[in-house]
């Protein structure tokens, strides 16, 4: 089986489309129960329960976005990810009587996600900010309004286009260790599946035996590394849900002279931006450790989800599209 780019960009892009789709609300959820105003805005006081009616509304809300930029972000992280990958492996070389690689493998396919990653994140961190202010917005019951206008209403917040980039750091800082982790192991439980099945004689190379070994491989993959990064992603979540409350270096002082001149506190003026670690501890002063690790359990459903269907959508599109270039004999 062989693919060209447009084989590899058509396979990602297809997979990813179709898998956001499906997992949408569950990020969604997961972005509610790590937004600061959780309990402010979702939970009851009076009843000491969960408003349900209210977190469970709107779950596609801010989805357009991330649509529109899923194509381009995945067709670049997965032609980035071959190439790389490919690269590296024939520069690999090999010593001793096995042929042993100098570099061992899982590091070639961590070096490889890495970089495709840091491409991928880069298209992708407007659109994920946009999203993640977009999931916040608060719609009454029944309300006619649209996704596209609550979209609209979060962009509206942002007074400059770089704050649309604001976050890219701390989201680079979530999915490079997550696919470092990520494809190596699905990578190792790929190749050990199907060895396990050559040796027992049951390998088809089917397309639906394609599929559901990666899904496998790659949702148990997905879901330890989800876990093991959830405490960057409750980070990441805080950082962009404040994008849109940065003040430019000439409104924060335009702000502190208004402040000094009725009396008023300056602190808090300035519009500086919170680094990471502030944030974490933050997040630890109010609810422990277990606050950073707010929404583990569904990102790793969705993730194992997510990452099953992604990566087995793409590996099977992947060999549909090469086989259909292959030549009839």
């Amino acid at each position: 089986m062989s693919n060209s780019h447009t084989d590899v960009l058509l396979a990602g892009a297809f997979a990813a489309v179709a898998v956001d789709l499906l997992v949408y609300p569950l990020d969604t959820l997961k972005t509610r129960f790590q937004s600061p105003d959780y309990k402010k805005i979702y939970f009851d006081a009076s009843k000491q329960a969960i408003n349900r009616g209210l977190l469970f509304r709107g779950l596609y809300q801010g989805v357009g976005p991330v649509i529109l930029v899923t194509i381009p972000s995945s067709g670049a992280f997965f032609t980035t990810y071959e190439g790389i990958k490919s690269v590296l492996t024939k520069a690999n070389t090999s010593f001793g009587s096995n042929n042993t690689p100098l570099i061992p493998q899982p590091f070639v396919h961590s070096a490889a996600s890495a970089v495709a990653e840091l491409v991928s994140c880069f298209i992708l961190t407007p659109a994920e900010v946009l999203k993640q202010n977009a999931q916040m917005i608060r719609r009454p019951a029944h309300s006619p309004t649209s996704g596209a206008s609550v979209t609209m209403q979060a962009l509206k917040k942002f007074k400059r286009p770089s704050q649309l980039f604001t976050g890219y750091t701390a989201l680079a800082a979530r999915n490079l260790p997550f696919t470092a982790m990520q494809f190596p192991m699905f990578e190792h439980m790929k190749e050990s599946i199907k060895n396990y099945r050559r040796q027992n004689g049951t390998m088809t190379g089917s397309l639906l035996e394609t599929a559901a070994i990666t899904a496998v491989s790659a949702g148990s993959a997905g879901s330890i590394a989800a876990v093991i990064t959830t405490p960057v992603d409750v980070v990441k979540t805080r950082i962009m849900l404040a994008a849109s409350g940065e003040n430019t270096e000439s409104e924060a002082k335009k702000k502190i002279e208004e402040a000094k001149k009725r009396g008023q506190s300056i602190d808090n003026l300035g519009g500086k931006k919170k680094g990471s670690l502030t944030i974490a501890r933050e997040v630890i002063a109010e609810a422990g450790m277990k606050g950073l690790f707010r929404g583990a359990l569904l990102r790793a459903g969705w993730t194992a989800l997510g990452s099953g269907l992604y990566l087995g959508s793409y590996e099977s599109g992947r060999a549909w599209l090469g086989d259909r270039r292959e030549p009839k004999v």
